[in-house]
């Protein structure tokens, strides 16, 4: 009697174990940011794009529009059992170029200097909501004695 007291115990104690360690956060590292050692390598007005990548690495992204510069970006996302996960860190190292490819500025941003955008949802209907009799209806008028006569 005593060892089914003791095994329901142990039982029990181990099913709370793991329910707790269940609803623990868990913490995801993305990318990657040059440390501030290395970013002071970099000599703004002196180096350029190839030596900008010597030094400190290759960008996670480049500039759309001309090569306008290097994005480091780094996030830290935080998730709790079932809830949707949540970025609570990121930090992004913008380095600029001149037309020339000589390194015009140096930023260094994070989380709180973001800024939200809203996509906006356009969409053209192309005619979904008009219904069968009223396109045909719409066709009549667009009809000519000369297309039925050959």
């Amino acid at each position: 009697m005593r060892a089914i007291v003791k095994t329901r115990n142990i039982g029990a104690a181990l099913l709370l174990c793991a329910s707790l360690a269940a609803c623990t956060a868990t913490y995801r590292n993305h990318g990657y940011v040059p440390l501030d050692e290395d970013l002071s390598q970099v000599t703004v007005g002196v180096d350029t794009r190839d030596t900008v990548a010597e030094l400190v690495g290759t960008p996670s992204s480049a500039g759309v529009l001309n090569d306008s510069g290097y994005y480091y970006v780094q996030s830290r996302v935080k998730q709790f059992a079932w809830q949707k996960p949540e970025v609570i860190d990121r930090q992004v190292v913008a380095i600029t170029f001149n037309n020339a490819g000589i390194v015009e500025n140096i930023g260094r941003y994070t989380l709180q200097d973001g800024q939200v955008v809203p996509l906006a949802r356009r969409y053209t209907r192309n005619g979904q909501d008009v219904s069968f009799i009223r396109k045909l209806l719409a066709n009549l008028g667009s009809f000519s004695a000369g297309d039925f006569i050959n």
